[in-house]
């Protein structure tokens, strides 16, 4: 996450590095043993956070150590903490073992260490987003939704719902949906992708360029609805247009740690939504998220990418298009395997359940 605008980098990044940037984390070697208590202090070790204490309970989320001191300091009841052990983990305790529940202790406990100045520069008032994340089960599994289920049986994949602005402190997995606009054939040199620059009053990564739609996905909403909102929000754009033309066209996932050191699993579903290069079109920024919006020609976008002035995932967005549409192939980009399987991780989430 980043607070500043961007700074165009003195020598052109590689496709490669620009992946690097947004996928740049890999569990260490020693996640899982006694070892990572060694040193409390390190933010470089993790801790699976799973559901329950019970075997085979599914894990939701990596905690840094600090994390885990805090949350021993917490109220009997509603967390627990267990001496450190090979295979250790952190889990609600088990009275909190529905939907709701959950959902109720993660709303007191994140918005106390709102109120109380706790990691302000990720919840403080500034950054609080007041939008609620859903976290699932299998991160890899449907996206279903149930607020009100007091039983977590037949509760299906959801599993609780939080603070959107505090999922990196819980290294939670996130979703989101991006869409790049382009104007002309898709896989013509002649393309041309409208670019919108995030406002300055932006909370996070203001004034850095971005694709022409994105937005995280709240909990309780569609894939495809989370689009057609953030459409008319940020681009207002016609829910009609977007539902007649906006073609999914698969996914990407990578594992991003900001520069506080917290985890960002994320995943993000990818449109494209094609404009003839004669029909009149023009999105403009609606809510303030966005200053402007450019058309800009493919040459534009790549310069642009290469300077690193996009925000990190969007920049991974453009290069999954690049490659869908031939203008980025194996044979004209040595690194082109690393880049796409790095464009479609799975944030290494076998090795958080083989500890459970």
């Amino acid at each position: 996450m980043s607070n500043d605008p961007p700074s165009p980098v003195s020598s052109p990044l590689s496709y490669l590095e620009l992946v690097k940037i947004c996928d740049n984390f890999r569990l260490p070697p020693n996640f899982g043993s006694t070892d990572v208590f060694q040193n409390p202090s390190d933010t470089d070790s993790f801790v699976p956070w799973t559901l329950s204490q019970s075997p085979g309970s599914p894990a939701v989320g990596l905690l840094r150590l600090d994390i885990v001191d805090l949350l021993r300091k917490e109220r009997p009841g509603t967390w627990v903490i267990p001496e450190p052990q090979a295979g250790y983990r952190v889990s609600f305790d088990a009275s909190v073992n529905t939907p709701r529940k959950r959902t109720a202790v993660m709303k007191e406990l994140c918005e106390r260490w709102r109120d109380t100045g706790v990691f302000p520069a990720s919840i403080g008032p500034r950054k609080w987003r007041n939008e609620l994340y859903p976290v699932y089960r299998n991160p890899f599994g449907v996206h279903d939704y149930y607020p009100e289920n007091d039983s977590d049986e037949g509760a299906g994949n959801y599993a609780f719902q939080m603070e959107r602005a505090a999922c990196a402190l819980f290294g939670v997995i996130t979703y989101g949906i991006h869409m790049t606009i382009y104007q002309g054939i898709a896989s013509s040199p002649q393309v041309k992708i409208w670019v919108p620059t995030r406002a300055k009053t932006k909370q996070t990564w203001p004034s850095w360029l971005d694709n022409s739609v994105a937005g995280g996905i709240p909990s309780g909403m569609p894939v495809f609805e989370s689009l057609v909102k953030e459409c008319e929000e940020e681009a207002s754009m016609e829910a009609d247009i977007v539902r007649n033309r906006a073609k999914p066209v698969g996914a990407i996932s990578y594992f991003f740690r900001n520069r506080m050191h917290f985890l960002q699993p994320e995943v993000e579903y990818v449109y494209d939504l094609g404009v003839p290069h004669d029909t009149p079109f023009q999105p403009r920024p609606l809510d303030g998220e966005v200053e402007s919006f450019d058309l800009l020609s493919l040459d534009e976008v790549e310069s642009k990418l290469r300077q690193g002035i996009f925000k990190p995932n969007c920049a991974a967005v453009l290069i999954d298009f690049f490659i869908r549409h031939g203008h980025l192939t194996p044979d004209d980009e040595p690194d082109y395997m690393e880049i796409v399987s790095r464009l479609h991780g799975r944030f290494e989430y076998e090795r958080w359940s083989r500890q459970v």
